[in-house]
């Protein structure tokens, strides 16, 4: 009966939930309901899969508004008329245009313009799908006026956005945070009605007691209304069916493609690959799932023929035929990967394939797919509001001062003054926590379907411009549409960077294939690498995480590797299954302490669960459970789950079934918490390879090409580090660093022999077109050969020569920098004059007699930390004299159960939560000679001696040891005082003198 519905996808607008929405038709007896919210259609998929349940008709459409002015609300009659509707939206929302005041011509849309937007139009004739809209407010209107006579043409346009009080003082409070304004300056014409409200089928009947036909005509409108899509375990796959003609020659192809590349990837086909091989190709066949494997490899061969290195993951590298095409780059016949974890006949949603690409060939493979593929988008998400950002939000709706905001967040909760206000701030808060805010693009999904894509939503254009679904990625697959994931990271361009550096460099070094890796995993001097944590730079086990986790491993092979890269993710830590793991493969004679049952089922993690299809496997072999139902239980723990209902029927199954088995309470119970803490949490099998053979192609490039690799790292942002650690890596490993210069630096860093020259582009406020004028006179006329000649060739601002001279980047030239300071200043108006324009004559230049200018490290070293960042100098040689320890990290194993002090320079620190919701920290540190070492800092001492911001610290604790992995238990720890920049102290004297 209702016609114009919101929810709060009316983003900063509406305020109930699809659910809401539903539960409110059925207290009111309605059974027949349109969801039409502003300007989108992203309800309306998940209103069509929720209303049947309440036994509730559903009919989908759009209110099209500009701003807050309605213009007319459109419903789809099927399908069709959906599709319209959705393309009608992006057009506009693309353009970014004002929808049209009068409705467009539809073939299956029905449109009804609200009352008062006829009477301003002065319309008098309606196309067919044409209607007019008769809200309750309007019936005493239309008694006087001509529309009345319109009797086929008038139906009901009831908005309903609310259903109390609470909801109205929502809408309002958002509406203010969309337009910035304080509750007081709210204008009536921004804001809903306080009748905009769903009124029950008997309080219609009465209000509408002389115009019954309204009723009637809204009624036979909305049942010729009808949407068709089905969701979940009746979805049909959404995604495009076939990649040639038809499904038969895709077939045919695939089966080619495994024949012609199997050699490639194994010299000797054995009994066991075939057999596998045709498991798959049977299993992916009948699963209709042949075109998302040709569609994945069409997108690799692209970045294969572009030399884009990309590395294929996720429970598609359980594959062996995705290892053949060349999707991945893990063979699970070498790794025993578990096939049901990729596929299996219970399954109606195809096996996840996460390519990575490099972050600067992401776009280009985008782009690719967008083209090659007829209907193509990127996944939508929502940005939902978190609780502090929308008290933030609310306390600047109701005026208060920023200050006393600032305080409430941090958690004083004690202002008398606007005790009130802030009450009313945390009570809207929880209710908001949580809406939609605003449409976002997924971190890497890209659908690709049989359909045009706005046959599911209307879709929206973020900056890239790659139009993107007003949806999110759990309703895209509860009707069928599976993403591509086609995600970008920097550990790939490190490595492809660092081969082009060394080729430069060392022309005539030797360079094994990267993707070659077999060679690295048996290379004891890589394995040693990981043994000892020296993996700084190097993708996914740099981190001190993941450095103490594999020295208390003694990490020393792939498999190894592989294990180390599931363990340190949460779910195995939280479960307690990730200190199990580490004592039993220090340990042997600890395995014996593993449950029989899933020793047996996991022996080469020694029982403990230590990767995703291990709950299937446990949920299956241990409990009973079909693979369907393993599956549904994974899915649901990591949050793609079914029903609260269908799990808790699992749940109560495994008990049942693990009773019946003859195990005790105790053992269950431990079973199902490891369950409950880790699926969510956890990589698969062949997720986790995928990334170690990408760690060993950076540990292989790391051990015999350190500097070409740092320095990669450096031109590609780093990683989990500030830069300066990895400058002081490039330090440990022999290399040398030097400022940016003149004649050496290209934008990006370089190096020459082992020297790494920093490039022009890391300098703080030297423009983009400084630093293109600067090389690109030097590549046409070749090096500068005085400072003089830097000024006749190539015209910069002053500002931008200063910051150039404050680097020292005309060393080569003129080693003192400060003659040059006063050079530029004294020249400043022959410099301001020059032009763009070639000149005949040289422009005079005044050369002054200057005193002996002096030049201290000290200057160098705040200029540096300036205008770079960081010094680039031993920054133990900057702080203020004293009586300081000498101890190194590598005496920390001589101090094992006893106190020491040592000096360290902060590389990072993480704050954590305890449970009893007081703050420690973890930090890693440099020792005076460049090496890592690590610190905790509990509570008592952390609020004690606090953690301020990069610097030397002077650390104080007690030395312990976990498996061979030292760390500092912190009793005392003080930030040691920088020597003061001798300029600035100059200054001071200066001005004392005055004074």
């Amino acid at each position: 009966m209702y016609s114009n519905c919101h929810t709060y996808y009316s983003l900063r607008y509406g305020v109930l939930s699809v659910p809401q929405l539903l539960s409110l038709a059925k207290q009111n007896s309605v059974q027949l309901l349109a969801i039409t919210d502003i300007n989108s259609t992203s309800a309306c998929l998940e209103f069509c899969r929720e209303a049947p349940k309440e036994h509730i008709t559903p009919v989908v459409g759009a209110d099209i508004r500009n701003g807050n002015n309605r213009c007319y609300v459109c419903l789809a009659k099927n399908n069709k008329g959906f599709l319209e509707i959705n393309q009608f939206l992006t057009k506009y929302i693309h353009a970014k245009k004002e929808f049209p005041e009068i409705p467009p011509s539809f073939s299956d849309v029905f449109i009804i313009i609200p009352f008062e937007k006829v009477l301003e139009y002065e319309l008098e004739t309606f196309a067919p799908d044409w209607y007019i809209g008769i809200s309750v407010a309007d019936l005493n209107k239309l008694k006087f006026s001509h529309l009345k006579e319109y009797t086929d043409k008038l139906v009901l346009l009831q908005p309903v956005t609310f259903s109390n009080q609470t909801h109205i003082n929502m809408h309002r409070l958002l509406r203010c945070i969309d337009l910035n304004i304080v509750l007081s300056k709210l204008p009536e014409s921004e804001q809903g009605s306080r009748k905009d409200k769903m009124y029950s089928i008997t309080e219609l009947e009465t209000v509408f007691q002389d115009f019954e036909h309204i009723l009637s005509n809204t009624q036979g409108l909305l049942n010729s209304c009808t949407i068709d899509f089905k969701f979940d375990d009746t979805r049909e796959n959404q995604n495009q069916t076939t990649y040639l003609k038809n499904t038969q020659e895709d077939y045919d192809y695939l089966v080619s493609l495994v024949n012609q590349k199997i050699t490639s990837r194994y010299k000797t086909v054995t009994s066991k690959i075939t057999e596998r091989i045709e498991k798959e190709l049977n299993a992916i066949r009948q699963m209709d799932f042949v075109s998302y494997f040709l569609i994945n490899y069409d997108i690799v061969q692209y970045a294969r023929k572009n030399d884009y290195p990309y590395i294929g993951r996720g429970s598609g590298a359980n594959s062996v035929v995705a290892y053949i095409l060349g999707i991945t780059n893990v063979d699970p016949i070498e790794l025993d990967l578990y096939f049901e974890r990729f596929i299996n006949f219970y399954r109606s949603s195809p096996p996840d394939f996460d390519i990575d690409f490099s972050w600067k060939d992401r776009d280009d493979v985008t782009r690719y797919i967008f083209e090659r593929f007829p209907n193509t988008a990127l996944m939508g998400t929502y940005v939902t509001f978190q609780f502090r950002a929308v008290v933030r939000e609310l306390a600047k709706v109701f005026g208060l001062p920023k200050a006393e905001i600032d305080d409430f967040i941090k958690g004083n909760r004690e202002n008398k003054k606007n005790d009130h206000y802030f009450k009313l701030v945390t009570k809207y808060g929880k209710l908001i926590h949580g809406f939609p805010n605003y449409l976002s693009v997924h971190s890497g999904g890209i659908v690709i379907t049989k359909n045009p894509v706005q046959s599911y939503c209307a879709t929206f254009m973020p900056p890239k411009g790659f139009q993107t679904l007003q949806i999110d990625m759990h309703i895209a697959e509860a009707v069928g549409i599976f993403k591509f994931d086609i995600l970008a990271q920097r550990g790939l361009s490190k490595i492809k960077d660092a081969i082009a550096l060394i080729r430069e460099n060392q022309p005539d070094a030797e360079i094994k294939d990267i993707d070659n890796t077999l060679p690295f995993k048996d290379d004891p001097a890589i394995n040693e690498l990981l043994k000892v944590g020296d993996c700084m730079g190097v993708f996914y086990v740099e981190s001190p995480a993941m450095r103490t986790l594999m020295t208390r491993l003694q990490t020393q092979d792939y498999l190894g590797l592989v294990a180390a890269s599931s363990i340190i993710r949460p779910g195995v830590t939280n479960g307690g299954m990730k200190n199990a793991y580490i004592e039993r493969h220090r340990f042997p004679e600890k395995r014996t302490e593993a449950h029989p049952v899933l020793l047996e089922i996991m022996p080469d993690t020694y029982g403990v669960m230590v990767y995703q299809e291990d709950v299937l496997k446990v949920a299956h072999y241990f409990a009973g459970l079909s693979l369907a139902e393993a599956d549904v239980l994974r899915r649901g723990m990591s949050g793609k789950g079914r029903s609260k209902e269908q799990f808790d029927s699992l749940e109560k199954k495994f008990y049942e079934n693990c009773k019946e088995k003859g195990y005790t309470p105790k053992v269950i119970e431990e079973v199902w918490d490891q369950i409950k803490a880790f699926a969510g949490y956890a990589f698969a099998k062949g997720h986790s390879a995928s990334y170690a053979v990408e760690s060993y192609q950076s540990l292989y490039l790391k051990k015999y090409f350190p500097l070409e690799f740092m320095t990669a790292v450096l031109n590609n942002g780093g990683g989990f580090y500030n830069l300066d650690t990895y400058i002081n890596e490039i330090f440990r490993c022999g290399g040398i660093v030097e400022n940016p210069c003149i004649n050496n630096s290209d934008h990006a860093n370089c190096i020459k022999g082992k020297t790494v020259y920093l490039g022009l582009g890391m300098i703080k406020d030297l423009d983009y077109r400084s630093i293109q004028k600067i090389l690109n006179e030097r590549q046409l006329f070749g090096l500068y050969k005085s400072f003089n000649d830097f000024l006749d060739r190539c015209k910069i601002g002053l500002e931008q020569l200063l910051l150039l001279i404050r680097l020292n980047a005309f060393r080569t030239l003129e080693p003192n920098k400060h003659r040059l300071m006063w050079f530029a200043h004294l020249n400043s108006q022959t410099i301001k004059n020059l032009n763009n324009q070639p000149q005949l004559f040289k422009a005079k230049r005044v050369n002054y007699s200057l005193p002996q200018l002096k030049s201290e490290q000290i200057i160098d070293a705040y200029d540096n930390l300036e205008l770079l960042g960081f010094t680039l100098h031993n920054d133990f040689n900057f702080i203020k004299p004293g009586k300081y320890p000498t101890t190194k990290s590598s005496d920390l194993k001589n101090f094992e159960g006893r106190e020491i002090t040592i000096l360290g320079k902060l590389v990072t620190s993480k704050t954590t939560k305890t449970s009893k919701s007081d703050y420690m920290a973890f930090s890693t540190f440099l020792d005076t000679e460049g090496s890592c070492f690590d610190s905790v800092q509990f509570p008592k001492v952390m609020a004690k001696y606090p953690i301020t911001g990069i610097g030397i610290y002077w650390i104080k604790g007690m030395v312990t040891e976990d498996l061979g992995y030292f760390a500092i238990t912190t009793e005392m720890l003080l930030k040691v005082p920088r020597l003061p920049d001798s300029r600035f102290t100059e200054e001071q004297k200066t001005h004392k003198s005055l004074i």
